[in-house]
């Protein structure tokens, strides 16, 4: 039975997707704001997170970044009542795995957390091998695997494991072109616009890690895919 951290202000609402999951055999955990929610995130385990964006005390967006800090790998989503775009993109940037604009078919929500948690599950059952591999250098910089960690001079970067799994895979590819859609499919496995803009907040924050080397340039071109380039 799958464990999720449910984190909603709304009493009502909050008690209906409880009894909906569990209904579908999910074990539910329900933080009535994102302080509780928080706090129950320290003191157990969980497959997956649902995060309303609006709650007293700590909103969505909040919860999200402090449960990040000590939890990095859980998977999460947001419940919103808000349309705006730059929320959505907000969200993605966090991390997120998905959003969803209430009112939903609870029938829609259902499916969306069997594919974050299959993904996972399919990413988790390779990261043994993943971590089996040892430093290397890219260009000046050195990426240790193991620490999940960018270094050069005096500088470290801490990584996130999709941060290192695509840094790895764009390396294994330098001076290469990719296609966009290679990328998206398998490290997002969908190729959907807001997947997109979340894989463009992803090379942007590895693009900045990679700047402390002039040799080292990741190119893009509009609509077809980019190129990790490497001059030696």
């Amino acid at each position: 039975m799958k464990r999720i951290l449910l984190a909603e202000d709304d009493f009502d609402f909050g008690a209906a997707l409880k009894q909906y999951l569990e209904l579908n055999k999910y074990e539910v955990v329900w933080g009535k704001d994102g302080e509780e929610a928080f706090e129950l995130s320290k003191n157990d385990s969980f497959d997956i997170g649902i995060f309303d964006v609006m709650m007293p005390k700590l909103d969505g967006f909040s919860l999200a970044e402090k449960i990040i800090k000590h939890n990095p790998d859980l998977p999460f989503l947001f419940l919103t009542a808000r349309k705006a775009k730059d929320d959505r993109i907000k969200g993605l940037k966090l991390g997120a795995d998905d959003y969803i604009v209430k009112p939903f078919e609870v029938e829609e929500l259902i499916l969306r957390l069997q594919n974050i948690i299959r993904r996972t599950e399919k990413k988790n059952a390779i990261a043994d091998d993943f971590f089996k591999l040892e430093s290397i250098a890219i260009g000046k910089y050195i990426f240790d695997i193991q620490k999940l960690e960018l270094r050069i001079n005096d500088l470290t970067f801490k990584l996130t494991e999709k941060e290192a799994r695509l840094i790895y895979f764009l390396y294994e590819s330098r001076n290469n072109l990719i296609q966009r859609d290679e990328i998206l499919l398998k490290f997002w496995n969908n190729n959907d616009f807001f997947s997109g803009r979340s894989m463009d907040v992803f090379i942007s924050r590895i693009r900045k890690h990679f700047k402390e080397d002039e040799n080292i340039t990741i190119k893009s071109t509009r609509g077809i895919g980019l190129e990790f380039i490497i001059n030696n």
